[in-house]
């Protein structure tokens, strides 16, 4: 993989889509911070391929882990309770 300034780059397109096209990256800069990585677009596609494939094991394992996790109980307040606290809620917001 080699790295080129973007100045320096449009000077050397050539070499850079013969580099490209023989397999190889190239990291191309401004002011010395990478912006941009010119790659075959078989690659690009195989790297897409395996972050989708690695976002989906790391799925599998929390569906994996969520089927194991207790499972909330249901019930709940009464309706009669939960207007008890909204009320105290109201009454201490209003004294505020």
């Amino acid at each position: 993989m080699s790295t080129l300034a973007v100045t320096d780059a449009r000077a050397a397109l050539s070499d850079i889509l013969d580099e490209v096209e023989a397999g190889g990256e190239v990291t191309l800069t401004r002011h010395g911070k990478p912006v941009a990585v010119v790659i075959r677009p078989d690659m690009l596609r195989i790297r897409r391929g395996a972050s989708i494939i690695e976002e989906a094991g790391l799925l599998r394992e929390r569906l994996i882990a969520a089927r194991k996790a207790p499972k909330p109980t249901t019930g709940g307040i009464s309706n009669e309770r939960a207007e008890e606290y909204i009320a105290q809620i109201r009454a201490d917001r209003d004294a505020s």
